[in-house]
C-alpha cells in the first residue's frame, strides 16, 4: 500500500548552498580519477615504462580510494560528515603538490594514492550528507545536483589531462588539481563556520552534525551507535545489499575501469593527438551533464527499471562504435551519448546505495564506493594488460558489453524487488 501523497516541501536555501559546495568537492575529486588518463602515454615515454606500467597511477589511485572507504564510513558517521569531507580536501591538496614534484614514477605513483586517500572521502560522504538531508521523495533528484559536479569532473579531467599534457607537461595537471583542492577546502571551511561547526572540535556523543540545524531530518528516530564490524556484518547480512554492492564491482571494472583506456585507444588506433583524445573522452561526462539537466523528467518517466536497461544499452552500443570506427569523427557522438547512458544507470545505483542502510549511511555508502572503485583498480589493470592480447578495440568493446549485460541484470533485480510479496506477521 502506498502512502498518501504530500506536497514536496521545497529544501531550505542553506542546504541548497551546502549540496552546492559539495558538488564543487565532488567535481575536484572526479577530476582528479581522470586526469590522468590522457597523459598515460606520455608518461609511458617520460619514465621509459610500459603502458601498462604507467597506467598504476590510476589503478593504484583506485585501490587506495576504495581502502579508504573502511575509514571514512565510519569516521563521518562519528565526527559530521561535512567536517570530514572539508579535512580530506586539504590531504588531497597535500597529495597533488607531491605529484608537482616527483622524480620518479614510483614517487609519482605515491603521491596519488595520498591523493586518492583526500578524494575518497568527498564523493561517498557527500552522498550520504545528502541522504541524511533530503527527504526521501527528492533524494534521487538532490544526488543528481551533486553528480553534476562529478560528471563535470569526467570532462574537465579528462581534457585538462591531455590539454596541459600537451601544452606544458603532465606536471601543470598536478599543479592545476593542487589549486582546485585548496580553493575547495577554503570554501568548505567558510560554510562549516556558517553552520557552526569547528574544523578540530570533536561533537559529543549522541550530538548530530552531519548538517545544519536548519534542515527537517527524514530519517525516523536516532538509532543507537554500533561498531564497524556489527555495521558492516548487518549490511552483508541484507541481500539487497549483496546485490548493490556486487552491481557497483561490475560496473567500476567494466565502466570506470575501461574508461581509463579510451583516450589511449584513441590515440594508438586513430593516431590522435593527446589533447584531441581526451577532448572526445570528455564529452562523456559532458553527456552525464546532459543527463542531470533532464535527470528528473528521465526519472519520473522511465522509473529506476528502464533508467538501468536503456542507459546499459546506450553505453554498450556507443562503446563498440568507438572500439571500432575508422574515423574520429564518429567517436565524437558515441562518446557523448556513452556518458548520457552511464549516467542514466549509475545514477539509481547511487540512490539504491544511498537508502541501503540509513541509520548507517556513511558506512554503508562508503563500502558502496569501496566496491566500486575495488572495481574500477581491478578493470583498470585488466584492460592495460589485455591491450597487448586482445588489442584495445577488443577491451573497450568487451567492457560496453558487460555494461549491457549489468543493465539487464539490475532492471530484473529492481523488478523482483518491487513485486516480492511482504511477509506478513503471524
Amino acid at each position: 500500500m502506498q502512502a498518501a501523497h504530500t506536497p514536496v516541501q521545497p529544501l531550505p536555501a542553506s542546504t541548497r548552498r551546502s549540496i552546492a559546495l559539495l558538488a564543487c568537492a565532488t567535481f575536484a575529486s572526479m577530476t582528479a580519477q581522470r586526469i590522468c588518463d590522457a597523459m598515460l602515454p606520455e608518461l609511458s615515454r617520460v619514465f621509459a615504462v610500459s603502458l601498462g606500467q604507467a597506467a598504476q597511477v590510476v589503478s593504484f589511485f583506485a585501490m587506495t580510494y576504495g581502502a579508504s572507504q573502511m575509514f571514512y564510513g565510519p569516521i563521518g558517521d562519528r565526527l559530521g560528515k561535512f567536517r570530514i569531507i572539508t579535512l580530506a580536501t586539504v590531504v588531497a591538496s597535500i597529495g597533488s603538490l607531491m605529484a608537482v614534484l616527483a622524480g620518479s614514477l614510483d614517487t609519482l605513483v605515491f603521491a596519488r594514492m595520498l591523493m586518492a586517500a583526500g578524494a575518497a572521502g568527498l564523493i561517498p560522504l557527500a552522498m550520504a550528507w545528502v541522504g541524511d538531508s533530503v527527504p526521501n521523495d527528492q533524494l534521487q533528484e538532490m544526488l543528481t545536483r551533486t553528480g553534476l559536479g562529478t560528471t563535470l569532473g569526467l570532462v574537465v579531467g579528462q581534457m585538462i589531462g591531455g590539454v596541459l599534457t600537451d601544452a606544458f607537461g603532465w606536471r601543470w595537471c598536478f599543479v592545476f588539481m593542487t589549486v582546485l583542492f585548496a580553493a575547495v577546502a577554503l570554501l568548505l571551511h567558510r560554510d562549516m563556520r556558517r553552520q557552526g561547526l569547528a574544523l578540530f572540535r570533536v561533537p559529543v556523543a549522541g550530538a548530530t552534525s552531519a548538517a545544519p540545524a536548519s534542515v527537517a531530518r527524514h530519517t525516523a528516530a536516532p538509532v543507537a551507535r554500533t561498531s564497524f564490524l556489527k555495521q558492516i556484518t548487518g549490511i552483508a547480512a541484507d541481500p539487497w545489499s549483496r546485490t548493490v554492492l556486487a552491481i557497483a564491482l561490475v560496473e567500476g571494472a567494466a565502466g570506470f575501469g575501461v574508461l581509463a583506456i579510451w583516450a589511449s585507444h584513441l590515440h594508438a588506433r586513430l593516431g590522435l593527438s593527446l589533447s584531441l583524445s581526451g577532448a572526445i573522452v570528455a564529452l562523456f561526462g559532458l553527456g552525464g551533464v546532459m543527463y542531470m539537466a533532464v535527470g528528473r523528467r528521465m526519472i519520473s518517466r522511465f522509473g529506476q527499471q528502464g533508467l538501468v536497461l536503456v542507459g546499459g544499452a546506450i553505453v554498450g552500443i556507443c562503446a563498440w562504435v568507438l572500439a571500432y570506427t575508422a574515423h574520429w569523427a564518429f567517436a565524437v557522438p558515441a562518446s557523448l551519448v556513452a556518458g548520457f547512458g552511464f549516467f542514466m544507470f549509475h545514477n539509481t545505483v547511487q540512490a539504491n546505495a544511498t537508502n541501503m542502510t540509513p541509520q548507517a549511511r556513511g558506512t554503508s555508502v562508503s563500502l558502496f564506493a569501496s566496491f566500486l572503485f575495488l572495481g574500477q583498480s581491478v578493470g583498470v589493470v585488466m584492460a592495460a594488460s589485455l591491450i597487448g592480447q586482445m588489442g584495445s578495440s577488443a577491451v573497450v568493446a568487451g567492457g560496453g558489453l558487460v555494461m549491457a549485460l549489468e543493465g539487464l541484470f539490475f532492471a530484473w533485480a529492481l523488478r523482483r524487488r518491487v513485486h516480492k510479496p511482504v511477509r506478513q506477521p503471524a
